[in-house]
């Protein structure tokens, strides 16, 4: 079988489980798991498209993987807390499969984002480490004499568990799962990190992606966490949470596929200018806005007139304080487009008042090194007969 033909055919086995997943989530009281499901329809397609477009990059098909586990776990979680006797094995399953698809996301993707392979030969030690951490923990949930933690009814112990000292042991890694499972996470994000921090180039600008989500995800948990802080700030909750779901659902696939797939890969840099702009645009006129309500409120004691007023000072601040924070953006983050812009100014003011061919010539030869930055600039200029 070819690969397209498999991507596309684990796209169809991914279906097939979340069409049953879905048909669970409306017979339970988990509405939550199709839609779950519906927000990985992204990833699927993504991780298939990968997989078929570039199959010796086993991003694809871990993305892949994880979809269909992540289905399988879905239906798993409707049918036991449907079913008045669900199957033991179904219990069994459903207390450690999620912890599968939940390490391809935690140390798979991250160990070999974005050409599929280790950032370098030494870290071959850490990846096996941490692969073989999350397995014993993984073997730990399986195997370990306990109480398995299921949507069943009940209280189901594991029938499938070691006897006498190799299930005690295996019960007692279970119990720090936190542990087993937070090492290998870590070593992902240093591998991660650490090839961030070395790449230039187009590897550079596949990471601008991956990371602009990530500050993204990082941003929503923060005001999803004020939330928590003020318990007044329900609706920072709300909007946090939300954008936390559709940016890992949505936004984290996409910017895996266009980092890989070098889609439209240098829009990124316009990407984050926008964000950074209009983010801070929208920040500073929502607190000027509430501050003039404020005062206006106190001083003349009038809310409508306040909220009036306070509207048409901010539309009134809108375009200049674009081009104010435009500029920051730009002496901030891109110094290099910022120091062009003003050596072209520069230059074009000393244009208008410089009479000497040669000098000019030597400036304008100046300029385009210092802007564009060739390896190699000539002027030549046709002379008259």
């Amino acid at each position: 079988m070819t690969a397209p033909r498999l991507a596309w055919g684990l796209f169809g086995l991914w279906v097939a489980l979340a069409l049953v997943a879905g048909y669970y989530a409306t017979r339970s009281d988990e509405p939550f798991e199709g839609l779950f499901m519906l927000g990985l329809t992204v990833f699927a397609i993504v991780g298939a498209v990968v997989a078929s477009r570039q199959p010796r990059n086993p991003i694809g098909w871990i993305l892949e993987a994880v979809v269909i586990f992540s289905a399988i776990t879905s239906a798993l979680i409707g049918y036991t807390s449907t079913a008045d006797d669900p199957a033991g094995v179904a219990v069994w399953l459903d207390d450690w499969i999620a912890d599968v698809w939940i390490g391809l996301v935690a140390i798979g993707i991250p160990l070999l984002f974005p050409d599929g392979r280790l950032p370098s030969p030494r870290w071959r030690g850490p990846a096996w480490l941490a692969a073989g951490m999350f397995a014993l923990g993984i073997l730990g949930r399986a195997l370990g004499d306990r109480e398995l933690e299921t949507e069943a009814p009940g209280t189901w112990q594991n029938p499938y568990a070691l006897p006498g000292t190799a299930g005690d042991v295996l019960a007692g890694i279970a119990s720090v799962s936190v542990l087993v499972y937070g090492v290998p996470a870590l070593i992902g994000v240093a591998a991660l990190v650490v090839r961030m921090r070395g790449s230039h180039g187009v590897e550079r600008q596949q990471f601008k992606w991956f990371a602009y989500v990530g500050v993204l995800l990082l941003a929503a948990l923060v005001v999803s966490a004020i939330s928590l802080v003020s318990h007044s700030l329900d609706v920072l909750g709300v909007i946090g949470w939300s954008s936390f779901l559709a940016l890992s659902t949505f936004g984290l696939p996409l910017a895996i596929g266009a980092a890989i797939l070098r889609h439209r890969l240098y829009d990124i840099d316009v990407v984050i200018n926008r964000t950074l702009v209009y983010g801070a645009l929208t920040a500073t006129l929502g607190l000027t806005y509430l501050t003039l309500v404020l005062l206006i409120g106190l001083t003349l004691g009038t809310s409508n007139l306040a909220i009036a007023v306070s509207t048409l000072a901010v539309a009134a601040l809108v375009r200049p304080a674009r081009a104010r924070i435009q500029q920051a953006v730009d002496r901030r983050f891109y110094r290099r487009r910022y120091d062009a812009a003003r050596t072209l100014e520069a230059f074009g003011g000393r244009l208008r008042d410089e009479l000497d061919l040669d000098a000019l010539q030597r400036e304008l030869v100046r300029v385009v090194g210092d802007t564009v930055q060739p390896t190699h600039a000539s002027l030549w200029l046709r002379s008259e007969r």
